[in-house]
């Protein structure tokens, strides 16, 4: 097992701006939020008929894109806090693209969200008229507090002057984006009027869910910036920070396991627990084919597997499949929660001519999937630029400049 002897200095630079590939690859982010924000004008202006939303089921695919970034924008934020808050100095040059990332990935959800309410300028209503009793309420600060708490955070990390203060801010930052998570989780778990959600175990699943989706979004993009630019990227923080994931992945399979057998034993959740889990509907599909299957059980055989663990091919695929699931597993608890007919009365019989007891459509349509798309790029836009005017890209990540001693077999 390869060992760290000694750190040396990191240098950091920007991501050189004055090459073809980069302002191609500005440009193609460019037509994705153009064509993101066609998507949300055009169903601001024709209606949310055209989408495949309805009555029984409010929201759709841009809410998946949605909160798949902000909880991954949370999670994101790992590196920094294990740096800084746990010691863990292997991950000190990593921690400026940690906040970054997160600030980029929360700009983009919080894109989708917005553009999607089809009338953007109610926004300014929900900002400055708060209905306490909602969780909706408290997220409009926690999502605008995240912002101020990981700039401040970068700040201590580029101003040599306020090193000292890293670890208590770093510290604010870890409490802050879990209580975040903990508030998209509860948006859920408070839901009592549907059976998929009305659990407590929403929350903590939730916050181990962004640190997966999370740190998977930040291994493919540090994979991606060190081979665009040229950089060293070592197998010893490669394969620690894949580990890690492995770890995440394996725990949130344990509370999906959780939460599905918990629900088991309450009888009214039996329904819902029978519709996904055997109803042989397309959320059925998506929980053990994508979510179980795709997004978890195969990333672990290749993260553990002696024949794939060590292999960067299998670890960008595992990340994919990581990511993938993510959109499945949301897909599932957000589409399939609101498609499983709605239970006015528990234990009681009521009538009427209105779904009873019918199972909700829902097709998702092409706007929906451009308006999330263009969240995505919006995301990956804010991180390209910042990368290009600030050092937040470490020169060095090889095993030497880390001060990795190799194992004694491979000497």
């Amino acid at each position: 097992m390869a060992t760290v002897v000694s750190h040396k200095l990191t240098r950091y630079s920007t991501m050189p701006a004055n090459s073809p590939g980069f302002f191609i690859l500005l440009g193609i982010l460019a037509l994705l939020i153009l064509a993101g924000i066609g998507a949300a004008y055009y169903v601001e202006h024709q209606g949310h008929y055209v989408t495949g939303m309805n009555n029984q089921i409010v929201w759709g695919v841009p809410h998946v894109f949605a909160i798949l970034l902000i909880v991954a924008a949370s999670g994101a934020l790992n590196v920094a806090s294990v740096a800084s808050v746990f010691g863990k100095v292997d991950y000190k040059p990593l921690a400026r693209l940690s906040g970054l990332l997160a600030i980029a990935l929360l700009s983009g959800g919080l894109a989708v969200l917005v553009l999607d309410l089809g009338r953007p300028d109610r926004l300014i209503v929900a900002m400055t008229y708060y209905n306490f009793k909602s969780i909706f309420a408290w997220n409009i600060f926690l999502y605008t507090g995240f912002f101020v708490v990981v700039i401040v955070y970068l700040w201590m990390m580029f101003e040599r002057k306020m090193a000292p203060y890293i670890k208590p801010v770093g510290m604010i930052a870890l409490l802050w984006r879990i209580t975040l998570t903990t508030g998209t989780g509860s948006i859920f778990g408070f839901l009592v009027a549907r059976q998929a959600y009305d659990a407590a175990v929403m929350a903590p699943m939730f916050i181990i869910m962004s640190f997966a989706y999370g740190l998977a979004a930040f291994i493919l993009v540090l994979m991606a910036a060190c081979y665009l630019t040229k950089r060293p990227l070592g197998d010893y923080i490669l394969f620690r920070l894949k580990n890690l994931l492995a770890v995440f992945v394996a725990i949130v399979l344990y509370f999906v396991v959780a939460y599905h057998i918990t629900n088991l034993y309450v009888a009214e959740h039996q329904g819902i627990q029978s519709f996904i889990l055997t109803g042989g509907n397309i959320y059925t599909w998506l929980f053990w084919g994508a979510q179980i299957g795709v997004g978890s059980l195969l990333p672990l055989v290749l993260f553990y597997s002696p024949a794939t663990c060590r292999r960067r091919a299998a670890t960008i695929s595992g990340c994919i499949l990581v990511l993938l699931g993510a959109f499945a597993q949301l897909y599932v608890i957000i589409v399939g929660g609101q498609a499983y007919p709605l239970v006015m009365f528990p234990g009681m019989i009521e009538q009427s001519s209105f779904y009873d007891g019918v199972v909700a459509q829902y097709i998702p349509s092409l706007p929906e999937f451009v308006l999330g798309i263009g969240g995505i790029a919006l995301a990956l836009a804010i991180l390209v630029f910042a990368l290009a005017v600030l050092d937040f890209l470490p020169d060095d990540l090889s095993d030497k400049q880390l001060g990795v001693e190799p194992p004694p077999e491979t000497k």
